[in-house]
Protein backbone atom coordinates (compact mmCIF):
# COMPACT_ATOMS: atom_id res chain seq x y z
CA UNK A 1 0.00 0.00 0.00
CA UNK A 2 1.45 3.40 -1.01
CA UNK A 3 1.92 6.39 1.30
CA UNK A 4 -0.86 8.38 -0.36
CA UNK A 5 -3.30 5.48 -0.01
CA UNK A 6 -2.39 4.94 3.64
CA UNK A 7 -2.84 8.65 4.35
CA UNK A 8 -6.19 8.66 2.57
CA UNK A 9 -7.43 5.67 4.61
CA UNK A 10 -6.13 7.25 7.80
CA UNK A 11 -8.03 10.49 7.09
CA UNK A 12 -11.12 8.53 6.11
CA UNK A 13 -11.32 6.86 9.54
CA UNK A 14 -11.28 10.16 11.43
CA UNK A 15 -14.16 12.43 12.26
CA UNK A 16 -14.24 15.18 9.59
CA UNK A 17 -14.78 17.75 12.34
CA UNK A 18 -11.36 16.85 13.77
CA UNK A 19 -9.63 17.65 10.49
CA UNK A 20 -10.65 21.32 10.70
CA UNK A 21 -8.13 21.86 13.44
CA UNK A 22 -5.22 20.01 11.83
CA UNK A 23 -2.98 21.01 8.91
CA UNK A 24 -3.14 17.48 7.45
CA UNK A 25 -6.78 17.96 6.44
CA UNK A 26 -6.54 21.54 5.22
CA UNK A 27 -5.82 20.87 1.55
CA UNK A 28 -8.69 18.40 1.39
CA UNK A 29 -11.17 20.56 3.31
CA UNK A 30 -10.35 23.67 1.31
CA UNK A 31 -12.29 22.16 -1.59
CA UNK A 32 -15.37 22.03 0.69
CA UNK A 33 -15.10 25.70 1.64
CA UNK A 34 -18.18 27.34 0.11
CA UNK A 35 -16.35 30.50 -1.05
CA UNK A 36 -13.27 28.75 -2.47
CA UNK A 37 -13.50 28.93 -6.28
CA UNK A 38 -10.58 26.68 -7.27
CA UNK A 39 -8.86 27.64 -10.53
CA UNK A 40 -11.10 30.64 -11.25
CA UNK A 41 -9.00 33.17 -13.15
CA UNK A 42 -8.29 36.73 -12.04
CA UNK A 43 -10.34 38.06 -14.96
CA UNK A 44 -13.32 35.85 -14.14
CA UNK A 45 -13.12 36.74 -10.43
CA UNK A 46 -13.26 40.44 -11.24
CA UNK A 47 -16.16 39.97 -13.68
CA UNK A 48 -18.06 37.90 -11.10
CA UNK A 49 -17.59 40.30 -8.19
CA UNK A 50 -18.21 43.45 -10.23
CA UNK A 51 -21.35 42.03 -11.85
CA UNK A 52 -22.95 40.21 -8.91
CA UNK A 53 -21.06 41.16 -5.76
CA UNK A 54 -21.21 44.26 -3.58
CA UNK A 55 -18.79 46.32 -1.53
CA UNK A 56 -17.06 43.86 0.81
CA UNK A 57 -17.74 40.72 -1.26
CA UNK A 58 -14.80 38.35 -1.49
CA UNK A 59 -13.75 34.90 -2.67
CA UNK A 60 -10.71 32.66 -2.43
CA UNK A 61 -9.14 31.12 -5.54
CA UNK A 62 -5.92 29.55 -6.78
CA UNK A 63 -3.27 32.10 -7.61
CA UNK A 64 -2.49 32.57 -11.29
CA UNK A 65 1.15 33.26 -10.49
CA UNK A 66 2.57 30.45 -8.38
CA UNK A 67 1.52 27.02 -7.20
CA UNK A 68 1.09 26.85 -3.43
CA UNK A 69 -0.32 30.38 -3.35
CA UNK A 70 -3.95 31.43 -3.24
CA UNK A 71 -5.54 34.78 -4.04
CA UNK A 72 -8.22 36.54 -2.05
CA UNK A 73 -10.22 38.68 -4.50
CA UNK A 74 -12.14 41.48 -2.78
CA UNK A 75 -14.62 43.97 -4.22
CA UNK A 76 -14.06 47.56 -3.09
CA UNK A 77 -16.74 49.80 -4.60
CA UNK A 78 -16.09 49.79 -8.37
CA UNK A 79 -12.81 47.87 -8.31
CA UNK A 80 -11.52 44.45 -7.28
CA UNK A 81 -8.32 44.06 -5.28
CA UNK A 82 -6.31 40.84 -5.02
CA UNK A 83 -4.27 39.71 -2.00
CA UNK A 84 -1.97 36.72 -1.65
CA UNK A 85 -2.77 33.92 0.80
CA UNK A 86 0.10 31.48 1.34
CA UNK A 87 -0.32 27.88 2.48
CA UNK A 88 3.03 26.72 3.89
CA UNK A 89 1.96 23.09 4.32
CA UNK A 90 1.25 23.56 8.00
CA UNK A 91 -0.28 27.06 8.25
CA UNK A 92 -2.04 29.83 6.32
CA UNK A 93 -0.36 33.23 6.03
CA UNK A 94 -2.48 36.28 5.22
CA UNK A 95 -1.17 39.78 5.71
CA UNK A 96 0.55 40.01 9.09
CA UNK A 97 -1.35 37.02 10.49
CA UNK A 98 -0.56 33.32 10.44
CA UNK A 99 -3.22 30.68 11.12
CA UNK A 100 -2.34 27.21 12.32
CA UNK A 101 -5.31 25.56 10.60
CA UNK A 102 -8.02 26.15 8.04
CA UNK A 103 -10.51 26.36 10.91
CA UNK A 104 -8.65 29.32 12.42
CA UNK A 105 -8.34 30.94 8.99
CA UNK A 106 -12.10 30.69 8.34
CA UNK A 107 -12.94 31.86 11.86
CA UNK A 108 -10.91 35.00 11.22
CA UNK A 109 -13.09 35.82 8.20
CA UNK A 110 -16.29 35.03 10.11
CA UNK A 111 -15.48 38.04 12.31
CA UNK A 112 -15.50 40.39 9.28
CA UNK A 113 -11.88 41.60 9.35
CA UNK A 114 -10.86 45.03 8.12
CA UNK A 115 -7.99 45.03 5.62
CA UNK A 116 -6.13 47.90 4.01
CA UNK A 117 -4.12 48.07 0.79
CA UNK A 118 -1.05 50.16 0.00
CA UNK A 119 -3.29 52.74 -1.70
CA UNK A 120 -4.97 53.45 1.63
CA UNK A 121 -8.26 51.77 0.77
CA UNK A 122 -9.92 50.11 3.78
CA UNK A 123 -12.30 47.21 3.15
CA UNK A 124 -14.46 45.25 5.58
CA UNK A 125 -14.76 41.64 4.41
CA UNK A 126 -18.47 41.07 4.91
CA UNK A 127 -19.84 38.88 2.14
CA UNK A 128 -18.17 35.59 1.08
CA UNK A 129 -19.22 34.95 -2.51
CA UNK A 130 -20.46 31.34 -2.91
CA UNK A 131 -18.97 28.97 -5.46
CA UNK A 132 -22.35 27.43 -6.21
CA UNK A 133 -25.26 29.76 -6.88
CA UNK A 134 -28.79 28.57 -7.61
CA UNK A 135 -29.77 29.49 -11.15
CA UNK A 136 -33.28 29.67 -12.65
CA UNK A 137 -34.07 26.94 -15.18
CA UNK A 138 -35.83 29.38 -17.51
CA UNK A 139 -34.92 29.63 -21.18
CA UNK A 140 -36.15 31.98 -23.88
CA UNK A 141 -37.78 30.63 -27.02
CA UNK A 142 -36.15 31.46 -30.36
CA UNK A 143 -38.59 33.54 -32.47
CA UNK A 144 -36.16 35.13 -34.96
CA UNK A 145 -33.05 33.47 -36.33
CA UNK A 146 -31.32 34.72 -39.47
CA UNK A 147 -27.74 35.39 -40.58
CA UNK A 148 -26.80 39.09 -40.56
CA UNK A 149 -23.65 38.58 -42.68
CA UNK A 150 -22.57 36.18 -45.41
CA UNK A 151 -19.25 34.75 -46.53
CA UNK A 152 -17.81 34.43 -43.02
CA UNK A 153 -16.16 31.25 -41.68
CA UNK A 154 -15.13 29.85 -38.30
CA UNK A 155 -11.84 31.78 -38.60
CA UNK A 156 -13.85 34.99 -38.18
CA UNK A 157 -15.02 33.92 -34.73
CA UNK A 158 -12.45 35.72 -32.59
CA UNK A 159 -13.48 35.54 -28.91
CA UNK A 160 -13.01 38.84 -27.08
CA UNK A 161 -13.70 40.01 -23.55
CA UNK A 162 -13.54 43.41 -21.87
CA UNK A 163 -10.21 44.19 -20.25
CA UNK A 164 -11.05 44.40 -16.54
CA UNK A 165 -7.96 44.68 -14.31
CA UNK A 166 -9.26 47.27 -11.82
CA UNK A 167 -7.30 49.53 -9.49
CA UNK A 168 -7.95 52.63 -7.40
CA UNK A 169 -6.09 54.96 -5.08
CA UNK A 170 -4.82 58.47 -4.47
CA UNK A 171 -2.25 59.94 -6.87
CA UNK A 172 -0.80 63.46 -7.09
CA UNK A 173 -1.49 64.99 -10.51
CA UNK A 174 0.07 67.96 -12.25
CA UNK A 175 -2.42 70.50 -13.58
CA UNK A 176 -2.84 71.22 -17.28
CA UNK A 177 -2.73 75.02 -17.55
CA UNK A 178 -1.51 75.86 -14.06
CA UNK A 179 1.35 73.47 -13.29
CA UNK A 180 0.46 72.92 -9.66
CA UNK A 181 0.21 69.47 -8.07
CA UNK A 182 -3.00 68.26 -6.46
CA UNK A 183 -3.95 64.94 -4.90
CA UNK A 184 -6.83 63.20 -6.66
CA UNK A 185 -8.66 59.88 -6.28
CA UNK A 186 -8.11 57.66 -9.35
CA UNK A 187 -10.13 54.63 -10.45
CA UNK A 188 -9.23 52.26 -13.28
CA UNK A 189 -12.07 50.18 -14.72
CA UNK A 190 -12.18 48.56 -18.13
CA UNK A 191 -10.54 51.05 -20.53
CA UNK A 192 -11.29 54.18 -18.51
CA UNK A 193 -9.08 56.01 -16.02
CA UNK A 194 -11.17 58.44 -13.98
CA UNK A 195 -10.04 60.94 -11.41
CA UNK A 196 -12.14 62.60 -8.71
CA UNK A 197 -11.60 65.46 -6.27
CA UNK A 198 -11.52 62.89 -3.46
CA UNK A 199 -12.69 59.36 -2.68
CA UNK A 200 -16.18 60.52 -1.65
CA UNK A 201 -16.90 62.62 -4.77
CA UNK A 202 -19.76 61.09 -6.80
CA UNK A 203 -18.76 62.55 -10.19
CA UNK A 204 -15.30 62.40 -11.81
CA UNK A 205 -13.42 65.54 -12.79
CA UNK A 206 -12.32 63.84 -15.98
CA UNK A 207 -12.45 60.47 -17.74
CA UNK A 208 -9.43 59.38 -19.76
CA UNK A 209 -10.05 56.89 -22.58
CA UNK A 210 -7.07 54.53 -22.59
CA UNK A 211 -7.71 53.53 -26.21
CA UNK A 212 -6.24 56.97 -27.02
CA UNK A 213 -3.16 56.52 -24.79
CA UNK A 214 0.09 55.68 -26.61
CA UNK A 215 2.50 55.06 -23.70
CA UNK A 216 2.86 54.74 -19.92
CA UNK A 217 6.32 55.14 -18.41
CA UNK A 218 8.35 56.30 -15.42
CA UNK A 219 9.17 60.01 -15.57
CA UNK A 220 12.20 61.83 -14.18
CA UNK A 221 11.62 65.26 -15.76
CA UNK A 222 9.45 66.69 -12.97
CA UNK A 223 12.05 66.44 -10.18
CA UNK A 224 9.61 64.37 -8.13
CA UNK A 225 9.95 60.82 -6.85
CA UNK A 226 7.65 57.94 -7.82
CA UNK A 227 6.43 59.86 -10.85
CA UNK A 228 5.09 58.41 -14.11
CA UNK A 229 3.29 59.76 -17.15
CA UNK A 230 0.54 58.81 -19.59
CA UNK A 231 1.02 60.05 -23.13
CA UNK A 232 -2.06 61.12 -25.09
CA UNK A 233 -2.16 62.95 -28.46
CA UNK A 234 -3.60 66.05 -26.79
CA UNK A 235 -1.57 66.04 -23.54
CA UNK A 236 0.87 64.16 -21.34
CA UNK A 237 -0.45 63.55 -17.82
CA UNK A 238 2.11 63.48 -14.99
CA UNK A 239 1.18 61.48 -11.88
CA UNK A 240 3.04 60.66 -8.66
CA UNK A 241 2.40 57.84 -6.18
CA UNK A 242 3.28 57.74 -2.49
CA UNK A 243 5.73 54.87 -2.89
CA UNK A 244 7.82 53.33 -5.64
CA UNK A 245 5.95 50.04 -5.23
CA UNK A 246 2.62 51.76 -5.77
CA UNK A 247 3.90 53.63 -8.85
CA UNK A 248 5.21 50.35 -10.27
CA UNK A 249 1.81 48.69 -9.73
CA UNK A 250 0.02 51.49 -11.60
CA UNK A 251 2.50 51.36 -14.48
CA UNK A 252 2.26 47.57 -14.79
CA UNK A 253 -1.53 47.44 -14.88
CA UNK A 254 -1.81 50.43 -17.22
CA UNK A 255 0.73 48.90 -19.61
CA UNK A 256 -1.18 45.63 -19.47
CA UNK A 257 -4.34 47.55 -20.37
CA UNK A 258 -2.63 49.12 -23.39
CA UNK A 259 -1.32 45.72 -24.53
CA UNK A 260 -4.85 44.28 -24.35
CA UNK A 261 -6.25 47.23 -26.31
CA UNK A 262 -3.62 46.80 -29.02
CA UNK A 263 -4.21 43.06 -29.16
CA UNK A 264 -7.94 43.55 -29.73
CA UNK A 265 -7.21 46.24 -32.34
CA UNK A 266 -4.85 43.90 -34.21
CA UNK A 267 -7.47 41.15 -34.14
CA UNK A 268 -10.07 43.47 -35.63
CA UNK A 269 -7.65 44.69 -38.32
CA UNK A 270 -6.77 41.08 -39.18
CA UNK A 271 -10.46 40.26 -39.56
CA UNK A 272 -11.00 43.29 -41.83
CA UNK A 273 -8.01 42.33 -44.00
CA UNK A 274 -9.27 38.76 -44.37
CA UNK A 275 -12.69 40.04 -45.41
CA UNK A 276 -11.24 42.40 -48.02
CA UNK A 277 -9.16 39.51 -49.41
CA UNK A 278 -12.23 37.25 -49.68
CA UNK A 279 -14.34 39.79 -51.55
CA UNK A 280 -11.64 40.99 -53.98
Amino acid sequence: MGKAERAERSMGTRDPADLWGTPAGDAELLRDLGWYHGNLTRHAAEALLLSNGCDGSYLLRDSNDTTGLYSLSVRAKDSVKHFHVEYTGYSFKFGFNEFASLKDFVKHFANQPLIGSETGTLIVLKHPYPREVEEPSIYESVRVHTAMQTGRTESDLVPTAPSLGTKEGYLTKQGGLVKTWKTRWFTLHRNELKYFKDQMSPEPIRILDLTECSAVQFDYSQERVNCFCLVFPFRTFYLCAKTGVEADEWIKILRWKLSQIRKQLNQREGTIRSHSFIFK
